[in-house]
């Protein structure tokens, strides 16, 4: 089959008036129909933002990459345009693959891998992945300006590159697998489109990942940040639980010098979904982070309802003292905020409380003081299938959702400190939940299904009591 955006966006209008509403979100960015995976492209420019996404506007099942394309004038109402790329030359007649976007002088940039097999598609030994780039003026519609990046010898999954500006250079890095290894690989070039390989920027040791995806390389607080999500990695008690993760590796490095790492990978989000994060940085120089707010090879319950997938909300990025690094909502998140609906409920004693009816699009706020709490568990539940708590017996703050019907069911969960009180943002849509631990420590992010009429919020405690400080809610636009 040849594809072309024409044909795309026929399909679109098509299937976007036949879509099940019932989980689609309210405030999260998704496709208009059809399936989305990951955030590409994301970047400021001309007087907008712009998030690029991996999508198949043709079926809710995952196929031959387009990029879907909205843009926002601030990271929370998006605009639907067009579909930016096709799978529509030699270079990527199978897909095209994830990438970034760089604005060079006047024109928009968009560096992505060109996915194509050279024969029968079911060897992988035909699998080659190479790096293109697209250009355009408008910000809207692309001119294909093909490979400038070849795939390696002896390398076929050579993939998701991310480009940025560094002195009188462009950078670009691109994850890689050699046999069993994980790799990032590092680039050069003076003008797009010339690259010189610069080698090996990082790779996995035993136990790090046979492919590391997505990667992205950043500045924090004077320190280097190298983010990817590896494939392959082992559950090792209550870390990497999921099938596929996404974190970081925080270091040093200067071009022309190696990637000194000062830590081990760490986790960057502990819920049930988060994957394939990307960076951009703000005008007002705040480092944001977005990422794909489901997993691979898990159910998706709304593929039956013509869409599958959406993006997290907009993270500030910040790392600690002991180069951690922290998320936190992006201020423009508060601009949904609509009525606040203070709950007047100070303690809680073997007991569960409603304080809504029906949570549909909401932020809520929880400020506990650990110290009076006796409890064995306490906090909150949406209908029958969600349930954030602290577990006092572990210390440790629990996600836990139950879908038996859907298949989905499990918990995920942060270690808490006994002696210090705890603070949680909650932001529910219609089918997600994205958990913010005390001003950004840690982060929980998950999908949800609640039935029609199953969304009451209730507060409770159990074999013993809880002391809310402070509780509400916003209801969000």
């Amino acid at each position: 089959m040849t594809y072309s955006i024409a044909d795309a966006e026929q399909e679109l209008r098509v299937k976007r008036d036949a879509l099940n509403l019932r989980w689609y979100p309210h405030y999260h960015l998704a496709a208009r129909a059809g399936w989305m995976n990951d955030p590409n492209g994301l970047v400021w420019f001309d007087g907008w933002y712009h998030a690029f996404y991996q999508h198949h506007p043709y079926s809710t099942q995952w196929g031959p990459m387009h990029w879907g394309h909205a843009r926002s004038q601030d990271l929370v109402h998006w605009e639907h345009l067009p579909v930016a790329i096709a799978p529509e030359g030699p270079e990527d007649k199978d897909g095209c693959f994830s990438g970034s976007a760089v604005v060079d002088g006047d024109t928009l940039a968009l560096i992505y891998t060109g996915h194509k097999f050279h024969g029968d598609a079911g060897n992988e030994d035909n699998l080659y992945q190479v790096q293109c780039l697209a250009t355009s003026r408008d910000g809207i519609h692309f001119e294909r300006q093909g490979i400038v990046v070849n795939t390696p010898p002896g390398v076929h999954h050579f993939r998701d590159p991310k480009v940025w500006r560094e002195g009188d250079s462009w950078y670009m890095i691109v994850g890689a697998r050699l046999g069993e290894t994980g790799q990032v690989r590092l680039y050069r070039s003076a003008d797009l489109r010339q690259w010189q390989d610069e080698g090996v920027l990082d790779e996995a040791e035993a136990g790090m990942g046979f492919m590391w995806e997505c990667p992205d390389f950043f500045t924090l607080n004077g320190r280097r940040v190298l983010m990817f999500s590896p494939q392959g990695m082992n559950a090792d008690g209550f870390k990497n639980r999921n099938l596929f993760q996404s974190g970081y590796l925080v270091g040093d490095w200067q071009p022309g010098q190696p990637f000194i790492r000062a830590g081990e990978f760490a986790e960057m989000d502990h819920g049930h979904d988060f994957y394939a994060p990307q960076s951009f940085a703000t005008p007002d120089g705040r480092r944001i982070v977005i990422g794909w707010l489901d997993m691979w090879e898990s159910p998706l319950p709304e593929q039956q309802d013509g869409w599958a997938g959406m993006l997290s909300l907009p993270r500030e990025l910040s790392l600690s003292h002991d180069n951690r690094l922290q998320m936190r909502p992006a201020k423009e998140v508060e601009s949904l905020r609509q009525a606040w609906f203070p709950w007047p409920v100070s303690t809680l004693k073997n007991q569960q409380i409603s304080v809504a009816e029906n949570a549909g699009a909401m932020e809520v706020v929880l400020n506990w003081n650990s110290a009076d709490s006796t409890a064995e568990q306490y906090g909150i539940s949406l209908g029958d299938g969600l349930r954030v708590y602290v577990d006092a017996q572990q210390q440790r703050l629990v996600l836990e959702r139950y879908y038996p019907q859907h298949a989905l069911c499990g918990t995920r969960s942060v270690p808490l400190s006994p002696d210090r009180d705890l603070s949680v943002r909650l932001f529910i849509d219609s089918s997600s939940v994205e958990v913010f631990v005390n001003n950004g420590e840690a982060c929980l992010s998950s999908r949800i299904y609640p039935d029609a009429g199953n969304r009451e919020l209730r507060l409770f405690a159990w074999s013993g009591s809880a002391s809310l400080t402070d509780g509400g809610a916003w209801q969000l636009e």
